[in-house]
């Protein structure tokens, strides 16, 4: 697993770019892209940029956690 360059939610900046979201998540950069691209992952698309919301990128790990919890 990739190791985080964040050590918590208050240190991410309040537009994350698909690279931090790798990060954040531990997995490499064409796997974030993959996640970017998921139509419930929350994405704003600026020209070929793609930039993810601190507190919506936040609610979908909240809620990613929520259905794993739902299924067990």
């Amino acid at each position: 697993m990739r190791k985080s360059k964040y050590n918590s939610f208050d240190e991410l900046p309040l537009m994350l770019t698909v690279e931090d979201v790798s990060h954040v998540l531990g997995i490499g950069l064409a796997h974030a892209y993959e996640v970017a691209h998921r139509r419930d992952f929350p994405t704003i698309t600026l020209g070929s940029r793609i930039i993810v919301p601190r507190d919506k990128f936040m609610e979908w790990i909240d809620e990613q956690a929520t259905k794993k919890s739902e299924i067990l």
